[in-house]
């Protein structure tokens, strides 16, 4: 009894932390939105090998007609609490995108910095590019450089991840 009093008193507390991750989460996919649209007009049916309507329905409907696969799949939010594997390492990755009906898109702990509003929005628009067109990193991130671009006129440097992953000799490239 008082084990099951404990877990629902640990439960109860974690309902707060939950709400304002969830609040979160659902106003970086809102600003994503609000960005890719405002690039959209600019740009053709396809960017960067990515299908821009696919991308949209993943975006705003969290289900898309995959042209990889030829199915429909959805998109899945998870929000992970430990920063252990891909966590560890990245905002928020990509997972079961070739061999399952859903794309799940995993939220890691310092996806929910204080203050990093743009760093959330900038990791939306590029997992999305994940979760339509594949694990291309240098896609993802010219991808998602020109849609900032198009719509604000400027992107979120990403010059050290660029160099990292090799991009500079891929055959995508960052926006003037």
């Amino acid at each position: 009894m008082i084990r099951l009093l404990c877990a629902l008193f640990l439960a109860m507390l974690a309902l707060p932390v939950q709400a304002q991750q969830n609040a979160l989460l659902d106003k970086a996919i809102a600003a994503a939105t609000r960005t890719f649209e405002r690039a959209l007009p600019q740009m053709g049916a396809s960017t960067m090998g990515v299908d821009n309507a696919a991308y949209a329905d993943a975006l705003k409907a969290r289900r898309f007609h995959s042209a990889r696969t030829g199915n429909v799949r959805d998109v899945i939010f998870v929000i992970e609490d430990s920063e252990k594997g891909s966590c560890a390492k990245f905002a928020a990755y990509v997972a079961g995108v070739s061999n399952s009906e859903a794309a799940h898109l995993f939220i890691c702990p310092q996806f929910f910095t204080p203050g990093a509003d743009l760093l959330r929005e900038t990791t939306i628009l590029h997992e999305m590019v994940h979760v339509v067109a594949g694990t291309d990193e240098c896609q993802a991130m010219a991808y998602t450089a020109q849609i900032q671009m198009l719509a604000t006129g400027s992107y979120v440097p990403v010059a050290k991840y660029w160099k990292e992953n090799g991009c500079a000799g891929s055959r995508y490239r960052l926006p003037d």
